[in-house]
């Protein structure tokens, strides 16, 4: 359990970078302006997608995940249920159900050539951050993480952050669903790749942000608390609204951690949905947008139908 809640805390990471700069930040005239066009494309407030036509003897569904919930907001449709019944496989962002990879995976969480956070950081400011985990009586100490890329360690504090006794994600609970059914669980990436972004990313910058996040922690509460709202209306419209408010200095990583991926995965999907009827469940913030999954399947030629959910 506790691999897994690292894996975890790597999906969360992709997922608060995307959308860390949302606290207490309004949009310019010029984001307000690409707002607009997007809007005359409006999505269906669903998650569930079906995905047929392009040559595909038999459809494909997509499922937007949220890979942290309070447990009250995790659950599975029927028509969720019912897709995961009949499908072949189901795609994560990464094979969740892989012990052999979750076991390796320790060594792709931490910086390169030994760097630590405390390296990256003034005493005064590693003090803070100790302090930090201390007065969250957090159960890991800081020395525990002090190898890690400080985005992981930031999503794992995202995750510690959220206001509810229990916590479960959807990835989960499909997983379980999935195995009560003996279907085969596969990742779109590895998590040598997904830790691997963060390397792409200065770790000063990461560091510094780190201290940024704790800084401003009850800000970053109350966005989350937003975002998870949005996501149990299920408005993919207004999240992708949440995700492009991104701040200035993290603008320039968002090709790499949001809209590059999502070109990749639909480069890869074409070959994988000839097997027969899959279900690919992804983060929910990947879905909409001129660059979001739906829209680039759509391009290449794949209708995409909303079902209720």
């Amino acid at each position: 359990m506790v691999i897994r809640n690292i894996f975890l805390g790597v999906l969360m990471a992709c997922a608060f970078v995307s959308v860390q700069s949302q606290v207490v930040k309004k949009s310019s005239s010029k984001s307000i302006g690409k707002s607009r066009t997007i809007a005359k494309t409006k999505i269906v407030n669903t998650l569930l997608w079906e995905i047929s036509g392009h040559g595909l003897r038999e459809p494909s569904y997509l499922f937007g995940t949220m890979h942290i919930l309070c447990a009250e907001d995790a659950q599975l449709s029927a028509p969720l249920k019912s897709i995961i019944q009949k499908c072949r496989k189901v795609y994560f962002e990464i094979d969740m159900d892989d012990m052999n990879e979750m076991m390796g995976a320790m060594k792709y969480l931490r910086m390169n050539d030994g760097i630590k956070i405390s390296d990256l950081l003034s005493k005064e400011e590693y003090t803070r951050l100790e302090e930090y985990f201390k007065k969250s009586k957090s159960p890991i100490p800081i020395g525990m993480f002090n190898r890690f890329k400080p985005f992981l360690l930031s999503g794992l504090i995202s995750e510690q952050s959220m206001n509810c006794k229990q916590k479960n994600g959807m990835e989960e609970l499909i997983m379980k669903e999935a195995s009560l059914r003996d279907k085969q669980i596969f990742g779109l990436e590895t998590v040598e790749f997904q830790a691997s972004l963060f390397d792409s990313i200065p770790y000063e910058k990461q560091a510094k942000e780190l201290i940024n996040y704790i800084d401003s922690i009850e800000s970053y509460k109350q966005s989350t608390k937003e975002m998870m709202e949005v996501y149990r209306k299920q408005n993919l419209d207004q999240l992708d609204s949440l995700v492009r408010k991104s701040d200035p200095g993290m603008n320039e990583y968002m090709d790499l951690l949001l809209y590059g991926r999502n070109r990749r995965w639909v480069r890869q999907m074409p070959n994988i949905m000839r097997e027969g009827t899959l279900l690919f469940a992804v983060g929910a913030g990947h879905l909409a947008g001129e660059q979001g999954v739906i829209n680039l399947l759509r391009k290449e030629g794949y209708v995409l139908k909303p079902i209720k959910n």
